[in-house]
């Protein structure tokens, strides 16, 4: 059985000491995956046709071409977003534009209403019909006060449900009064509440939503022990039983597909106590193939793995070709 995960970071660059396209790419395969979609938010990101070109040439230098996809950023710049569709429409290798409608790593966020309005108009206005990947976290609705480092699972409180939620109402009101003709993805969904708005959508508008292992294996609990800042993750993780029903949801066919959301780094960057700086993200590439080996004990069959893991991805991505 193969595999596509649409949702890595592969770091290189200035980045290379956390990972590489080549490491990801050795780790991918290693684990029955056979396509890989490389986020934007690399340093510096991917945000030009210039860019692109130069990561391409990285991948193939590695020896990594075949497999291997990216993402573009976008910003709230019309011109920029113009040049991201050209770059789209003239280079397969691009699967995709990305919108970190909330702050994560790196510097791509954009909070305002009316900033991302002009995304959506503006991609409309170029009849963009690829799929803008939306990291769905509302800002405004933060409460980082409550984050404590010597407890990691308030990371949860800090970055709560509603912010998610929020955001993906705000989305979808965008696509749909901007004239939006392309999909509208929600990566690394975490709450069923978000699930089930995604899913009541899906009559009205091309809307899709993906899950992480992380968020349906790991929950708030398992950021109690001695090395609980290492689950340190946007969106955070939630309590076991909103991950319980996370997989009822996978389970029962309402969402998509499978992520892994792999986001590698440092142990001192991720580290405490001392000096790290809590970092978030989880390398979930690594046990791939032991996660989807026990979605199959918990009841799984092997037509729905090969739906969430390859199929469903590779109809809305038809420039994949492996």
């Amino acid at each position: 059985m193969k595999h596509i995960d649409p949702h890595a970071h592969c770091r290189d660059w200035s980045q290379s000491y956390k990972a590489t396209i080549k490491s990801t790419m050795e780790l991918a395969r290693s684990q029955g995956v056979v396509a890989i979609f490389d986020m934007p938010n690399t340093e510096p990101p991917i945000l030009t046709s210039a860019l692109v070109e130069r990561r391409l040439k990285t991948a193939q230098s590695e020896n990594c071409l075949d497999g291997y996809y990216l993402y573009m950023g976008v910003t709230s710049m019309p011109g920029q977003i113009k040049e991201a569709v050209e770059t789209y429409n003239s280079n397969g290798k691009v699967i995709g534009f990305k919108m970190f409608a909330g702050r994560s790593t790196g510097e791509l966020q954009i909070s305002g209403i009316e900033q991302q309005r002009t995304v959506y108009e503006t991609l409309a206005s170029c009849d963009y019909s690829g799929v803008l990947a939306v990291h769905c976290e509302k800002d405004s609705l933060a409460r980082m006060e409550l984050w404590e480092p010597k407890r990691p699972s308030t990371w949860s409180l800090a970055r709560p449900a509603e912010m998610e939620l929020e955001s993906v109402k705000d989305q979808i009101a965008l696509a749909k009064r901007s004239g939006f003709k392309g999909t509208l993805h929600i990566p690394h969904i975490t709450t069923p509440e978000a699930v089930l708005l995604v899913d009541g959508e899906r009559k009205g508008m091309s809307i899709t939503c993906g899950v992480t292992p992380h968020h349906i294996s790991l929950s708030t609990d398992d950021m109690s022990g001695n090395d609980g800042v290492s689950f340190k993750v946007n969106p955070p993780l939630r309590d076991r039983k909103t991950a319980m029903r996370m997989k009822e949801l996978l389970m029962g066919g309402k969402i998509d597909w499978i992520e892994t959301d792999h986001a590698p780094h440092s142990a001192e960057e991720k580290s405490y106590p001392g000096n790290g700086t809590f970092m978030s993200g989880i390398p979930s590439l690594a046990s791939y193939s032991k996660f989807i080996g026990g979605l199959l004990k918990d009841g799984f069959t092997n037509a729905q793995i090969e739906d969430l893991t390859y199929n469903n991805i590779k109809k809305r991505f038809t420039r994949v070709t492996e």
